[in-house]
């Protein structure tokens, strides 16, 4: 059957931005193995699928999408990109709060790549934050987090996502972290979305494009009817003999063939 590119208005993802607070599971199902609030609690479209967990006890930006293409292309590491030919642009940006000073040492290790249980991690990208500016940019601290007298700040950009990766490896340098917050992820900040609050984004071609994602081809046949079931019936009997008796049924919920 021939292929041809999916409209535009069917081929377009959805995106959700969402500021996860302190204690909400990145999953719409509870776990029975504690009262951790869920994604349900917040987001009720059930086609969105979480692209690049956080932890429970981490807060910041997540993103959403009904599209497994999108899923992928946010979350993959840059070795499995680049084997589709895919050039990853964007990490992961989160702001940490260490137990202790961060020495240059230290910066330099996190930089460089830690050895974890589950193999070497990439280079990261690793600055020194003001606590002055983090304190006016960033909502108040939840309760739970624990208090230390001599804290620091790091911004610290990743372009993979092992399980609890950022705290891992502040405390291989030996730096604890206290608190995390992802501030950025694939070019999308969290910046102006307050913490419980979720935004749709509206992708242009241009946004879709610098990430990789191709859209998917159906079949012709289905093209016709989705296009034909979307214009405007005028009540007029149809002029081809061969249609006259026929009945016609949209084609609204039947989804196309990826």
């Amino acid at each position: 059957m021939p292929l041809t590119q999916k409209p535009a208005d069917l081929s377009v993802p959805k995106l959700v931005l969402f500021n996860k607070p302190f204690g909400v599971l990145s999953q719409f199902r509870a776990d029975g193995n504690n009262n951790f609030a869920t994604l349900a609690d917040y987001i009720h479209d059930k086609s969105l699928r979480v692209a690049g967990r956080l932890d429970a006890t981490s807060e910041g930006l997540l993103l959403l999408t009904n599209d497994g293409q999108l899923n992928e292309l946010l979350t993959a590491p840059p070795a499995v990109l680049q084997a589709k030919g895919i050039t990853k642009q964007h990490g992961k940006t989160y702001w940490v709060q260490l137990d202790g000073m961060a020495t240059d040492e230290q910066i330099a290790a996190l930089q460089a790549g830690v050895l974890l249980k589950d193999g070497m991690t990439l280079p990261a990208y690793v600055e020194r934050l003001d606590a002055a500016n983090i304190a006016t940019q960033l909502w108040q601290a939840p309760p739970q987090i624990a208090y230390r007298r001599i804290t620091s700040w790091l911004a610290i950009t990743i372009f993979e996502g092992k399980n609890r990766q950022v705290r891992r490896m502040t405390a291989h340098v030996g730096l604890p972290c206290l608190r995390l917050v992802r501030v950025a992820s694939s070019g999308f900040s969290v910046e102006g979305l307050a913490i419980g609050a979720q935004r749709d984004v509206k992708l242009s071609n241009a946004m879709l494009q610098s990430l990789g994602w191709q859209a998917s081809l159906v079949p012709l046949q289905l093209y016709k009817q989705l296009s034909n079931a979307r214009k405007p019936h005028t009540g007029r009997p149809s002029h081809n003999r061969s249609n006259k008796n026929k009945s016609y049924q949209t084609h609204h919920n039947k989804k196309p063939q990826r």
